[in-house]
């Protein structure tokens, strides 16, 4: 297994669930249950919308306990809190992360992300990250622990015990042509997505300028399909933040909206030799 936090976020969500289905079964409400524990009103409720951090496994038997939870079940719901209390890598980057994607990025099956006009993080190079962040309006400071935390980020590809996920990614012929840093910085770029495109776990799409404006979506938008037939989640970025979708409906439209870029775009196999085509063009420019 992974040493990187692989499962904690799925498993902490898992349990705010299971806790909610229990107290309901047990006939309580969450506040009669925050007065039986002499708790403060909300904890209860805090832990159920999975808005904690890290489960204390006193508090997690506590739960147990009033609910009456067999020996079999008990044991099962105590493993899956251990699993919620492994500290992920990303927790020592608060001021990057301001809430679960990482994690859920981390523990997820499959990754289908669309980019229109950057490239997806997960497939940038250190020099094609460093220059975006320049671009942007955050301090030195900010930027260095970014660039650590995006490239630490990438790891989860190169996992080699069965939980790498599956990368879906389409991006677009733009997202290639500023003319940011060197002329080596963009061709090693562009022989980074080459040799990422080989992967049996990435499959990458580009369209291109010949093809017509993006089609399908024009928003960041990540998805992640979670493992054990967990609902997809869908993340889309802005400028300053990236945002949980938080409805289904939305979630659905922006899933059919990537089926629809991903077909507009080149099969993989095109595109790598399209990239290829790019990166020869770019070796005879003289900038």
């Amino acid at each position: 297994m992974s040493d990187d936090g692989y499962g904690a976020t799925l498993a902490k969500r898992r349990l705010s669930h299971r806790l909610a289905v229990l107290r309901k079964r047990s006939g309580h409400t969450a506040n009669h249950v925050c007065d039986m524990l002499n708790w403060g009103r909300g904890k209860v409720g805090r832990f159920e919308a999975n808005q904690w951090k890290r489960p204390e496994m006193s508090d997690i038997r506590d739960l147990l306990r009033v609910y009456e939870v067999g020996p079999a079940e008990r044991e099962e719901l105590e493993a899956l809190a251990v699993r919620a209390r492994e500290r992920p890598w990303w927790r020592d980057y608060p001021d990057i992360f301001e809430n679960e994607f990482p994690g859920f990025e981390n523990d997820a099956a499959r990754i289908r992300v669309f980019m229109p006009l950057v490239l997806p993080g997960l497939l940038q190079t250190p020099a094609y990250i460093e220059a975006l962040t320049r671009a942007g309006a955050r301090p030195p400071a900010w930027r260095r622990r970014g660039l650590e935390a995006r490239l630490r980020r990438q790891e989860k590809l190169d996992r080699t015990d069965g939980t790498a996920p599956r990368l879906n990614a389409v991006i677009t012929e733009a997202s290639l042509m500023y003319r940011w840093g060197t002329r080596v910085d963009r061709q090693d770029q562009l022989q980074h997505l080459i040799d990422m495109s080989r992967r049996p776990n990435v499959e990458l799409r580009i369209q291109r300028f010949a093809d017509g404006p993006p089609t399908g979506m024009h928003s960041m938008v990540n998805i992640f399909d979670l493992p054990e037939g967990a609902p997809s989640l869908v993340y889309v970025e802005t400028d300053y933040a990236i945002e949980e979708v938080s409805n289904p409906e939305s979630v659905s439209n922006y899933i059919q909206s990537f089926g629809r870029a991903s077909d507009a775009a080149l099969e993989p196999a095109d595109t790598t030799a399209y990239l290829n085509q790019l990166l020869d063009q770019l070796e005879l420019t003289n900038d």
